[in-house]
């Protein structure tokens, strides 16, 4: 054998040897679960998004720029739908509607057998948030007060490892 074909093979098998210790990383997806953001006046029964509520759903899709949504879900109504569309037209994904009345398990349920990959943005409602966060994660979370459009759910789930919550302020 030459010395060459030597070199050679034992370079292939190194290669090889380093392919073994590199981790595979389980698929993961995260949701991201928000309430709608401030709504204005002009509707009692389905209102648009105040400017206070634009700025927040602008800030949101700042913040989401960097990551790989792949899907926005958002209920029926004006004030979810426009804080999911700034996110939305940057990942260039259509919005998905969920129903508000649907029980918590169910939204979740859907959404996990939807999305195995990616970012998930879920925009609902002060009532609703603090369920699907739960059922998504299997933990209990606080409600949500009418007057605060601030939180920000991270709900991260990876083949064979618990689901992670990350809770803050956006």
């Amino acid at each position: 054998m030459s010395a060459a074909f030597r070199l050679l093979a034992a370079t292939c098998l190194l290669a090889l040897a380093a392919c073994a210790t590199i981790p595979v990383l389980s698929p993961s997806v995260t949701y991201i679960v928000v309430r709608h953001a401030e709504k204005a006046t002009d509707d009692a029964r389905d209102p648009s998004l105040s400017d206070a509520g634009l700025a927040r759903a602008a800030a949101l899709a700042a913040l989401l720029q960097s990551r790989d949504v792949v899907a926005t879900y958002a209920t029926g109504f004006r004030r979810t739908r426009d804080t999911a569309a700034p996110t939305a037209v940057g990942h260039d994904v259509s919005i998905t509607t969920y129903d508000a009345q649907a029980p918590a398990e169910t939204v979740a349920a859907r959404l996990r057998r939807g999305h195995d990959r990616g970012t998930v943005l879920v925009v609902g409602h002060s009532d609703t948030v603090p369920g699907i966060v739960s059922a998504l994660c299997g933990c209990e979370v606080a409600p949500i007060d009418e007057s605060d459009y601030g939180n920000l759910f991270e709900v991260r789930i990876r083949d064979g490892h618990p689901p992670e919550l990350l809770h803050r302020r956006y």
